[in-house]
């Protein structure tokens, strides 16, 4: 099944076609339908694949010669393997379900830009598709690059909205500035090796230096930074909330920011090499987790704080990766993707039912209005906080446990973030559907459950929420019952090798998974204590909760020393350089070449004497000169 592999990415291509090139006379039924149903057709040929895989073993199938040349040469072609076909799985399957929620959530658009979200959406996929199937690193660019400007295009959807458009340009301008640095890593690759094929690079990484090593999985980082927004590049992702709620679920939350996980988790061998490339993704990813954390505590804006929550959370997978816990990290991928898209179509959900208010403080009260949203809603605040059995206890733990053995300062620290994590996904929580209902009597007549093409979605993620993570069970429940990591062993099984692990004693991990869960429940009881009454929600913040609420400043730190400076130099070489020095040239050689014609004009007096008079002139200069050259020869001559 594994040779058709390409069918997965083309259904969403074609999609992509159908519904962009017929998007004015389509209906909006047609362009549902197609949408959809290529997700879904996607979605059936990855679990064939899937399964295939896990029967068969992993395989490489190449379509084409993409680029050849006399020094190396670069395939168009697809790995098939335990990692690719898991991401497979998590896009396709995510993606059908948001597909099918955007059907009812964004049915108020007009039939064309229906067709333009569904177009977009269906060409996102399948760069993201592109990314994760391809077998070098150019191909995995190619889909990197195709998910950016999906990216642009779905946060600029509703277009007219200046703030919008420039939300969409700020995150497309972040991103460029890591995807320098992922094609300086694959430049870097070609030079030393020849090759940007997995398999080859994988194989003949004893032929590269430290130095070299080092350098290429830090310039990859880079680039992980961009499209995962870590610090420092993680402001665009915030704002990238603009984009309708689906897309956030889909793109920011759920699949497109994780494709710097997958590039290290894919690269792992590069990177357990180089310890001082794991220790910076370690400290990077740590430093995002907490930073992100601490600001997601004061937002009062729904989507703003599922936003920061998506890069606190982003930042436990690359310290996963730092610590070498790679089935940790690609384990909290996926766990990731079930309770963040489901939290993500939640508050699309509240938001729909509110006609379109995002402010939490305006919001409470809603569990009796819309029980299906609030229970969904609720198993997946308890997923993400880690509460036993749901799937994010079992992926955060298993970070944990491993940034306990590597550095017992990066599990403390890691638990203080879950704690908040625990705080702001609560607060969150009660503000919206606890209490009595503080919006205006408009919306409290209008408040309703959403339609079942929206909640069908909420209730598959709500299971896959809470049951998701019995596939990654730990050894200290069960022997052997970590079945995502022997499905994954064959991708990481060189790095295993190459790692020291230190493995924790049962007793050790029972009193810290106690301690931790016994310490987020504590947190839990208190934000819903605190904030089921919302007493004070309304109050204006000072202090230090001032300064989370404003997001420390970094948004205009950035803009003063970066944005505004960039926009000064761009005035002076406008007004000063481009006006003054180059159009002052290029009009001086005009106005030069204009004066000049205007006094030979005047040789031309039209009296023939006059013109007579010149030529004599000319032709007795000439003569003095041909005789003053034969004087020098006959001088020169006689000297030498």
């Amino acid at each position: 099944m594994s040779k058709f592999v390409y069918l997965v990415p083309l259904f969403p291509l074609i999609g992509f076609l159908i519904n962009g090139l017929g998007r004015k006379s389509l209906s909006k039924s047609m362009i549902s339908v197609i949408g959809c149903g290529v997700m879904l057709a996607s979605f059936v040929v990855s679990l064939l694949v899937f399964f295939d895989v896990k029967a068969n073993g992993a395989t490489t199938v190449e379509l084409f010669s993409f680029i050849r040349s006399a020094d190396f040469q670069i395939p168009f072609a697809f790995q098939v393997d335990q990692l690719s076909s898991l991401f497979l799985l998590i896009i396709t399957g995510i993606g059908f379900l948001i597909h099918l929620y955007s059907a009812a959530y964004m049915h108020e658009e007009e039939e064309q830009h229906f067709g333009r979200y569904f177009a977009y959406l269906n060409l996102f996929v399948f760069s993201m598709l592109l990314l994760v199937l391809g077998a070098n690193y150019v191909i995995m660019f190619i889909g990197w690059e195709g998910v950016g400007l999906c990216s642009y295009l779905l946060i600029g959807y509703w277009f007219k909205n200046d703030q919008y458009n420039y939300a969409a340009k700020k995150a497309f301008v972040m991103n460029r500035i890591g995807d320098l640095g992922f094609l300086l890593a694959v430049f870097w690759l070609l030079f030393k090796l020849g090759t940007v094929t997995y398999g080859d690079v994988f194989s003949r990484v004893s032929e590269l230096s430290s130095f070299d090593i080092t350098a290429i999985t830090i310039l990859l980082f880079v680039g992980a930074m961009g499209k995962s927004a870590q610090i420092p590049l993680y402001t665009w992702l915030p704002d990238a909330m603009a984009g309708p709620t689906p897309v956030s679920a889909l793109i920011h939350a759920a699949t497109m920011v994780t494709a710097g996980i997958y590039m290290i988790a894919r690269s792992n061998i590069l990177y357990t090499m180089a310890p001082v490339s794991q220790a910076l993704v370690a400290i990077v990813g740590l430093a995002t987790a907490i930073f992100a954390a601490t600001i997601a505590l004061k937002q009062n804006d729904i989507k703003k704080v599922l936003a920061y929550s998506t890069v606190s959370q982003l930042g436990y997978m690359f310290l996963g990766l730092g610590v070498g816990a790679y089935t940790g990290a690609v384990f909290h991928v996926m766990t990731h993707a079930f309770f963040k898209a489901l939290l993500f179509l939640g508050a699309g959900s509240v938001i729909h039912a509110m006609h379109h208010e995002q402010d939490i403080r305006k919001m409470g009260g809603l569990k009796k209005h819309m029980p299906i949203t609030h229970i969904t809603f609720l198993l997946a605040c308890l997923a993400i906080a880690g509460i036993p059995p749901f799937s994010g206890f079992f992926s955060k733990d298993e970070i944990l446990m491993a940034a306990f053995s590597a550095n017992p300062l990066y599990y403390y620290i890691g638990l203080v973030g879950a704690l908040m994590t625990a705080f702001y996904m609560f607060r969150l929580y009660s503000l919206t559907f606890l209490g009595s209902f503080r919006g205006t009597h408009e919306q409290a007549h209008h408040l309703h459950e959403s339609p079942s093409p929206m909640t069908i979605p909420l209730i598959v993620l709500a299971v896959l929420s809470v049951l998701g993570g019995f596939v990654g069970i730990p050894e200290v429940f069960a022997s052997d019952a970590h079945s995502l990591e022997n499905f994954l062993a064959p991708i990481f099984a060189e790095s295993n090798k190459l790692a020291h692990a230190h493995h924790l004693t049962h007793s050790q991990e029972y009193i810290m998974m106690g301690v931790s869960t016994a310490l987020i429940i504590g947190v839990i009881i208190f934000a819903v204590t605190k904030f089921k009454k919302a007493a004070d929600v309304n109050d204006e913040n000072t202090g230090v909760a001032k300064v989370l609420e404003n997001k420390w400043y970094v948004d205009e730190l950035y803009d003063n020393i970066i944005v505004k400076p960039l926009h000064l130099l761009s005035v002076f070489l406008k007004n000063i350089l481009e006006k003054n020095i180059i159009d002052g040239v290029v009009n001086g050689v005009g106005k030069l070449v204009g004066y000049g014609s205007r006094q030979l004009r005047l040789l031309q007096s039209g009296q023939v004497g006059n013109y007579i008079l010149v030529m004599v002139m000319v032709m007795v200069i000439f003569v003095l000169i041909w005789f003053n050259d034969i004087t020098i020869m006959n001088f020169l001559k006689k000297l030498f």
